[in-house]
């Protein structure tokens, strides 16, 4: 009897695991280079895919790739301040650097966003000591799953401009986004976002695109790189969650703490922002709740 229930639990252990995998590789399968688990795993220190991306991108041919890494992260020096991940960082032969991201949500691909992450790459490029005059060029470039802009252009170039003379300001600082619904294949541009959408590496134009998704959707190597990536974001998420709630009920405690000094009416609205460490607005609100 004990015999048997072992292997009950052997062969429910197998199936689990079956299907486990079954569903990882319909997972994959699903996937594209618009999904930034597997583009940054396609770029990540791969220099002709991603001389290949900005050559097309920023239309030239001469472009030199010294540097890309996949998932660099960019740490806020200010406490409490918001870090980044960035999707592909690259330095060319001039300096010059890269910020590649992959966005499928509009949302994803804010202006505010791109303002964020180029003021985050600058932090990075000045010793002490320094000029101000040798900080190198960036470039953030947001490849969306639509076309967030709406125009129907396949790029849109974001750079500042002197409004009084219509002139380039010149500081360096690009911000460009790619349509990544956009359809050409006569176009460079068209055939690289083509390929970004592609399931298959069959059906790609692009070698130095379609081997590497090969690899990572197509044989058991990539596949098995692929399914702990995703065991991993399971368990980052997990933890993500968990410290979510646990702030989400901070909050709580503090917003009822607050309740409890309005309805006592023996504090101003500032005072009680203070005592409860809440934005004022916070306070306000809760105070209008609390009258109604």
């Amino acid at each position: 009897m004990i015999v048997n229930e072992k292997v009950g639990d052997v062969m429910a252990t197998d199936n689990q695991k079956a299907l486990k995998r079954k569903e990882t590789l319909k997972a994959i399968s699903e996937m594209c280079l618009l999904d930034d688990n597997l583009m940054t795993l396609v770029f990540d220190r791969n220099i002709e895919a991603t001389e290949l991306l900005l050559n097309i991108i920023l239309q030239r041919s001469d472009l030199k790739v010294l540097e890309v890494v996949g998932q660099r992260e960019y740490k806020n020096p200010m406490s409490g301040g918001r870090s980044i991940t960035i999707d592909i960082y690259a330095v060319d032969g001039n300096d010059k650097v890269y910020d590649v991201e992959v966005q499928r949500a509009p949302e994803g691909a804010d202006p505010h966003r791109a303002r964020f992450h180029s003021s985050m790459v600058d932090t990075k490029m000045l010793k002490a000591g320094q000029e101000f005059k040798e900080i190198h060029d960036s470039y953030v470039i947001f490849i969306t799953a639509s076309d967030v802009m709406g125009a129907g252009h396949s790029l849109y170039h974001v750079n500042r401009i002197v409004e009084e003379t219509g002139t380039h300001f010149g500081d360096g600082s690009h911000i460009i986004y790619v349509n990544g619904s956009y359809k050409d294949d006569n176009d460079p541009v068209g055939r690289l976002m083509h390929d970004f959408r592609c399931l298959s590496s069959v059906d790609m134009f692009y070698p130095a695109l379609a081997k590497q998704v090969k690899y990572f959707k197509e044989t058991e190597g990539g596949q098995e790189i692929m399914g702990q990536l995703f065991e991993d974001l399971v368990v980052k998420w997990g933890e993500v969650r968990a410290k979510e709630i646990v702030e989400e009920r901070a909050l709580e405690e503090k917003k009822a703490s607050a309740r409890r000094m309005i309805a006592r009416g023996k504090l101003t609205l500032e005072e009680i922002a203070e005592d409860s460490d809440l934005p004022i607005e916070v306070v306000r609100d809760l105070a209008g709740l609390q009258l109604a």
